[in-house]
């Protein structure tokens, strides 16, 4: 029953009384029918017996007028005329009154029998009254007197006796139609007290049904939401079914889950807000004595620095004085190093000139090798075309022989070229020696005149440095002192922020959660501040 689903159990509700309303409508609306078709038929049965009583009523009139006539003829031998009138009159009422008797319904075969003979016997006395009206006015009594006795008293006896079992057969229908429209109440009394029943039965099961359903697991909702605003969250709820209520129950299960790792994390988060808060006021209390060392440091740093400013600017003095001589001798130095440079820079050029050309008869000479080797393989392919490579062998030799003899002139040109080119490096490697020591003297004039240029100006920018460290200690007092109120504001910030964690606490100390979130929560790093 748990897993019925919240819709089929409404619809099947709703289903069910309808149904029970619709089976009462019907029984209602059957024994609504039945009644009127009874109370029609009575009805009817009535306008029948009082239709077929004023064709009775008229027929006797009928009759007695033509008595009368009849009477009349014998007394004074003729009637009136208003006699005749009035007696047509009454017949042809008769006649449209028999006439609409004849359309009227019958309910079964044995009121159509009764009917039909009713009919018919009224037919016959019509007859032999329209046979009668026609002797009394043609004057011929002694006819009219025989079929008056001999025919009409019969005929109007049948259509009496006709008549009073009609009546007594539409009696006993009515009267029957009577007892069965009593009957049919009781059963209906019975039937809707049964129906009433039934629906009291099907509703009370219908109700607990949906109590069991809907109502049961949204009290235990509820209950369970009320005991969590309280702020237990110890408390399991349980889950059964997997109707709506079931996924109802399942989602608050996961929110008390969700907030029950909220609230642990958010505790646990507390804690460390303690520890924290209280590792910052230890961290404080630890930088503030510091900062004080530090300005007690600054202020011997500043004095120390004056007497540094002075040494510094003295022998910047010194260097500067030094810096003048030295840029005399650098200036005559590098005159003679200009001209011993000038001569090396010829020799170099000389050497450079004689290099290429060895380079190039060189390279004469690896053409010519190599043309030999080209030749000597023309040779050797032209041997191997036999009779047609013959020419070519020709040519092929006497490229070799030339490049044989491009080979030896290369040589003769190369020794001479050596011989040239050693001389020109022995004097070369002279005046290079030469240019060297100028180049030393000139670069050991440079250098001491760099040295004393940079003693110099490192004096000067050492006295700039000190300056600017002396205004740097000024500024580190001043930031000393506001780093003492920084200091004292985050002491403040601190333990402030140790109040609001108390708070805090206090606040989420309401929830209850068990100590597997807890732990659960609490499984995590904490980094402590410790001063050193």
């Amino acid at each position: 029953m748990k897993n019925i689903s919240v819709r089929v159990a409404l619809s099947g509700a709703i289903s069910i009384f309808v149904l029970i309303i619709v089976a009462i409508s019907s029984v209602g609306f059957f024994a609504f029918t039945r009644s009127t078709n009874t109370t029609e038929f009575i009805h009817n049965s009535d306008s029948r017996v009082i239709l077929i009583n004023d064709i009775y009523k008229d027929s006797a009139r009928t009759r007695a007028g033509f008595a009368l006539v009849y009477a009349s003829l014998l007394k004074e031998g003729k009637t009136e005329a208003w006699v005749f009138k009035n007696i047509q009159t009454t017949h042809e009422r008769m006649l449209a009154n028999l006439r609409k008797f004849e359309t009227l319904p019958v309910m079964d075969s044995r009121d159509e029998e009764i009917k039909t003979e009713l009919v018919t016997s009224a037919g016959a006395l019509n007859t032999l009254l329209d046979k009668a009206e026609q002797l009394l006015k043609a004057g011929d009594v002694q006819s009219y007197y025989d079929v008056n006795v001999q025919q009409i008293d019969k005929a109007g006896g049948r259509f009496s006796a006709a008549l009073e079992k009609y009546q007594k057969s539409t009696n006993e229908t009515v009267n029957n139609l009577m007892d069965e429209q009593q009957r049919q109440y009781h059963q209906l009394l019975w039937i809707m007290f049964i129906g009433l029943l039934l629906a009291l039965l099907i509703s009370v099961a219908v109700l607990y049904v949906l109590r069991n359903v809907i109502l049961r697991p949204l009290n235990y909702a509820v209950e369970h939401l009320d005991i969590v605003a309280k702020g237990d969250l110890t408390t399991n709820i349980q889950v059964a079914g997997n109707n709506e209520i079931g996924k109802l129950l399942n989602a608050i299960r996961g929110m008390q889950e969700s907030l029950r790792n909220l609230v642990a994390q958010v505790r646990n988060g507390v804690d460390e807000i303690h520890v924290g808060s209280r590792e910052i006021a230890a961290g404080n209390l630890d930088l503030s004595s510091r900062t004080e060392e530090q300005a007690s440091s600054l202020e011997e740093t500043a004095a120390s620095m004056e007497q540094l400013a002075s040494i510094v600017k003295q022998n910047a003095d010194n260097a500067y004085q030094a810096n003048l001589l030295a840029l005399k001798a650098s200036d005559i130095a590098e005159s003679g190093g200009k001209a011993v440079s000038e001569v090396v820079q010829t020799m170099n050029e000389i050497a450079t000139s004689s290099s290429k050309i060895a380079d190039i008869v060189s390279m004469i000479d690896s053409i010519s090798f190599q043309t030999n080797i080209l030749a000597l393989n023309a040779a050797v392919e032209a041997a191997r075309a036999g009779e047609q490579g013959k020419g070519f062998a020709v040519v092929a030799s006497e490229v070799r022989t030339l490049a044989q003899r491009s080979a030896s002139a290369a040589k003769e040109i190369k020794d001479l070229i050596q011989n040239s080119t050693d001389r020109v490096n022995a004097g070369t490697e002279q005046v290079g020696r030469a240019g060297a020591a100028m180049l030393e003297i000139v670069t050991s004039v440079k250098h001491v005149t760099d040295t004393v240029a940079e003693i110099s100006h490192a004096s000067r920018e050492q006295a700039t440095g000190i300056d600017q460290v002396n205004l740097a200690v000024s500024q580190m007092d001043g930031v000393t002192q506001q780093n003492a109120s920084l200091v004292e504001q985050a002491a403040a910030a601190a333990n402030s922020l140790e109040l609001q964690a108390s708070a805090l606490a206090e606040a989420i100390s309401t929830f209850r959660v068990n100590n597997e979130a807890a732990n659960r929560s609490s499984d995590r790093l904490t980094v402590a501040y410790t001063p050193s």
